[in-house]
């Protein structure tokens, strides 16, 4: 893409063009480059944020999300979370401290994603515009500790294989659940409005193994030993609190019947419908 065009884009001046781009975003508490992949039949559907893992490779994971990008008539848009701007605990956990001490809303890493959406619709001249948002491994982490803290426009949220989850309990430290947080952060409203988000737990039948990625933390192992069996317990867990509470309980638990820990993989996977959709 040519000098011109990515100023263009940055500026708000003109759609995003067809086929594969990039834009380079400055969003007041971020500059982020922002890959995107718009189908050459592409007819105003919907937005799908897609979040990377811990290796940061954005291109890569819109270059994977394509075929979801065809199949479902969707905008692909991957942003990068750099380690200088938002190293592991500003990127996984959401950036939610700085110093030991609670950060500003504004700074929390979770607060660029209603920007960016605000972003694209701004380029497409779609204030309206609905959008998905879908990540694997980090980038489920990132998604599912964002659904806690940080109302979204988003009509489906998807947490694909996260290392660990965030238990919608006090007796777990944070990241892990919500203990040890300032009281303004446990509060029943939030856990209530926690669960009745519409977060999809997306789990790969296959993850089943410890690799060296993992955390095998004391803490993390309380939520399983591996990323498949936390994800049950994570959803298990939320449910039987909606239930005991009354609380309205959004989520979603899909799985991809023989994938591991492969973000290509989950996203080419049939199920992929079934966790942004909820169609069989």
């Amino acid at each position: 893409m040519s000098i011109l065009l990515l100023v263009c884009l940055t500026l708000g001046q003109g759609s995003i063009p067809a086929g594969s781009a990039k834009l380079d975003l400055d969003l007041a508490t971020a500059k982020m480059e922002v890959f995107t992949y718009k189908p050459a039949n592409y007819r105003d559907g919907a937005m799908l944020m897609v979040f990377h893992g811990m290796l940061r490779n954005a291109d890569e994971y819109r270059d994977h999300a394509r075929a979801m990008g065809d199949r479902f008539g969707m905008l692909v848009v991957a942003p990068r979370f750099d380690s200088t701007q938002f190293g592991k605990g500003k990127y996984q956990q959401g950036g939610l401290f700085e110093d030991g001490k609670l950060a500003a809303r504004a700074n929390w890493a979770w607060s660029v994603v209603p920007k960016i959406a605000d972003r694209v619709r701004d380029l497409e001249h779609r204030p309206d515009m609905p959008y998905y948002l879908i990540g694997h491994s980090a980038g489920g982490q990132f998604l599912v500790r964002l659904s806690a803290f940080v109302p979204t426009e988003a009509t489906r949220i998807v947490a694909a294989n996260p290392g660990s989850d965030l238990f919608p309990t006090r007796d777990l430290p944070y990241p892990y659940g919500f203990g040890g947080l300032p009281t303004s952060l446990v509060t029943d409203d939030l856990l209530r409005d926690y669960l009745a988000r519409p977060l999809t737990v997306y789990l790969g039948s296959a993850d089943t193994v410890r690799d060296e990625d993992l955390d095998i933390s004391s803490e993390a192992d309380k939520q399983g030993q591996t990323r498949y069996e936390r994800g049950h317990n994570a959803f298990r867990s939320a449910q039987e609190l909606a239930k005991r509470k009354g609380w309205d309980f959004r989520w979603r638990l899909v799985e991809a019947p023989g994938v591991g820990h492969d973000h290509e993989a989950m996203f080419n996977a049939p199920a992929s419908r079934a966790a942004l959709f909820g169609l069989k």
